[in-house]
Parts: C-alpha cells; sequence; structure tokens
C-alpha cells in the first residue's frame, strides 16, 4: 500500500471559511505579514495539492486571544474544514494557553470536535514551553494521545520574539514527557543543529521541512540540509524523525516538495519523509526502526 504525501505544515488562515468578515481578513494578513495576499476557498488549495501530488494537509490554526484578542482559525472552524473534505485535511486545534478556560477549550477540541493534535506559537502567544503554568495543557494532550506542533526558530511573522522558539527551550519538555510527541517546526531555523541534537536525544522529537528560504527552495535545503548538517544525519540518524511541511501559504508547497524530493536521499527516507513519519506523529501508526 502506498503511503500517503502529507504536508504536515499547512494554514487555513486565508480561507473564505475562516476569513469570513472582511475585519477577520484583515486581522489574518495583520497578524502574519501577508499583506499582498487574499482569502480564497478551502477547494481551491486541491488544485495546488494535485498538481503537487500531496494527498492531505493539517491544517494549522492559532489561538491569539490574550495576546492580540482573536485568531487565525477557530477549532471550531478547522473542524468544519475537516469535516467538509475529510479526505484531504487532517485538523489541528489551537489554544492560548493563557486563556481562563484554556483546559476546557482544549478538552472540547480533543473530546468533542475530535481534532488531530495541537499547534502553539510560543514567540507569538509569548510563553516559553518550560513554564509550568502549560503543565495540564500537555497532560491533556498524553490523555488524548494527541501530539503539539510548535513553531521553532526564527519567525518573520509580526508581533514575534524569537527568544522563545529557541529549541534549547524545549529539551525539559521533551525530557519531562517522553510521552508527548513534539514537532519543532521549520527545523529550528536557524539553530538546525541543536534541533538535531534534541531529535537525537529525544526520540519524542520531530522537526519539519517548512523552512523559511531567502533565495530558493532548493538552494535552501541544501544550504541547510547538506551544508549546515549533513546529508548523512537526514538520511541515517533522523530518518524516522522528519516531517515534509511547507507552511503554505506563506511558501509554494510545489516547489518545497520538489526541492525535497531533488536531495540525495535513499528513496526509502524520502517516503518516510514526505508521509511515513507524519502517519507517526499523528499517532496513526506505530514507530519501527529500520
Amino acid at each position: 500500500m502506498k503511503t500517503p504525501v502529507i504536508d504536515i505544515h499547512a494554514h487555513p488562515w486565508l480561507f473564505e471559511e475562516v476569513c469570513t468578515t472582511e475585519e477577520q481578513e484583515a486581522f489574518v494578513i495583520d497578524m502574519t505579514g501577508l499583506y499582498k495576499s487574499g482569502s480564497f476557498p478551502a477547494e481551491e488549495h486541491f488544485i495546488q495539492m494535485d498538481y503537487n501530488g500531496v494527498d492531505k494537509c493539517v491544517l494549522l490554526p492559532l489561538d491569539l486571544t490574550t495576546t492580540h484578542g482573536g485568531s487565525l482559525g477557530t477549532n471550531e472552524q478547522v473542524h468544519a474544514i475537516q469535516n467538509a473534505y475529510p479526505d484531504r485535511f487532517i485538523g489541528f486545534a489551537s489554544v492560548d494557553p493563557f486563556r481562563d478556560d484554556a483546559c476546557d477549550v482544549l478538552e472540547h477540541a480533543f473530546g468533542t470536535l475530535k481534532l488531530s493534535g495541537l499547534k502553539l506559537h510560543p514567540g507569538k502567544q509569548r510563553f516559553y514551553p518550560s513554564d509550568e503554568t502549560l503543565e495540564p495543557i500537555w497532560q491533556i494532550c498524553e490523555k488524548y494521545n494527541k501530539p503539539v506542533m510548535f513553531h521553532a526558530g526564527m519567525s518573520v511573522e509580526p508581533y514575534t520574539l524569537s527568544k522563545y522558539s529557541h529549541p534549547m527551550e524545549f529539551e525539559e519538555l521533551a525530557y519531562n514527557h517522553p510521552n508527548l510527541r513534539i514537532c519543532l517546526a521549520h527545523m529550528a531555523w536557524p539553530w538546525v543543529k541543536e534541533a538535531c541534537m534534541l531529535m537525537l536525544k529525544y526520540g519524542n522529537v520531530f522537526a519539519d521541512t517548512a523552512c523559511l528560504y531567502f533565495d530558493s527552495a532548493r538552494e535552501f535545503y541544501d544550504q541547510v540540509l547538506t551544508k549546515d548538517i549533513p546529508i548523512t544525519w537526514v538520511d541515517r540518524g533522523l530518518r524516522h524523525q522528519i516531517l515534509f511541511g511547507t507552511n503554505d501559504p506563506r511558501l509554494e508547497s510545489i516547489r518545497m516538495k520538489k526541492a525535497l524530493e531533488e536531495l540525495p536521499l535513499r528513496p526509502s527516507t524520502k517516503e518516510l519523509i514526505m508521509g511515513g513519519n507524519a502517519l507517526v506523529f499523528l499517532g496513526l501508526e506505530e514507530y519501527t526502526r529500520d
């Protein structure tokens, strides 16, 4: 059976199903810095997915209730989009960890809405992953066996501080919660070696390939995955912990996937990155090392 290609890192920010008012669309553009973009129906995303050979996308909303007074997609909206297109979208939840009702929101997202994981952005939501006040959040994720996708590394978005997202800020969480699967998005760039260290040390730590590039996706992957670290690290030691992600709509999925496919990796490693590892991260398959 062919392993599905899964984009583990896409956003519903500009879907018309999220931008239901002009005010919400303006909020999304202000929060993300996508100043030349506009909203479009979720179905239009299938054009790019089909052309690119992507079977499923994970949709990552973001709850910014206490920091910015809004959200980049609510859990209910993501739930509705996922239910409308269950063969193409996998919905994650988000919760502002400083909401008074944060635990209730997350219980509802997992228990009632049946969303598949949690998305958090320390730099924008302004928290350190080791903050003890977030312990109930991690316990709920473990209770429902749900993974956590963190923004990690630098962010070009407005209103963000990178100090919260340095990969070393995640070690205590990985150490204290070995059964909690966490993903450091964007390979935690520019701290790629530190992210690799955490993956080597903790089997519950993953990273995705949604790296923001300066020039072209191919040249940037060549720099990050063959020069900043040797390609052998990916092809041998970390092949079960790297996930294909694009950061769509900020970056083009077509360019990201093609660039990854051109890297000098074994076909079996590429298959793991493109979808096999995502099945493990999502809890849909058991991890087995070959």
